[in-house]
């Protein structure tokens, strides 16, 4: 199953969250994709002690799960220039859902 997980929450406890249901994804067989939009982009920068969003993060991604980070979103709107995932846009976001069979959003 291909399943996309949409994140556009800048809380840290949801985002770590998020990714740790992508890990069980990938680590069950399926397929994963996650797009960061809105205040989503922001989740390399919302570490805490108790939520290590960057580690599950790289988890995912070292599992081989694909994390697309919006473009106008982080740069444009925010100024940042994200380091943990690629920059992706609303094309990216949409061929995600197209090919997902589920669509998870937090």
């Amino acid at each position: 199953m291909k399943i996309g997980i949409i994140i556009s929450s800048n809380d840290p406890e949801t985002v770590w969250n998020a990714f740790r249901y992508g890990e069980h994804v990938i680590k069950a067989g399926d397929n994963l994709k996650v797009f960061l939009t809105g205040p989503g982009v922001e989740a390399e920068n919302l570490n805490t002690e108790r939520f290590p969003v960057t580690e599950m993060m790289k988890n995912v991604a070292a599992l081989g799960g694909e994390i697309l980070c919006c473009g106008t979103c982080a740069k444009k709107l925010r100024g940042l220039e994200p380091q943990a995932c690629p920059i992706g846009g609303l094309k990216d976001m949409h061929e995600m859902v197209k090919e997902s069979d589920r669509v998870v959003t937090f």
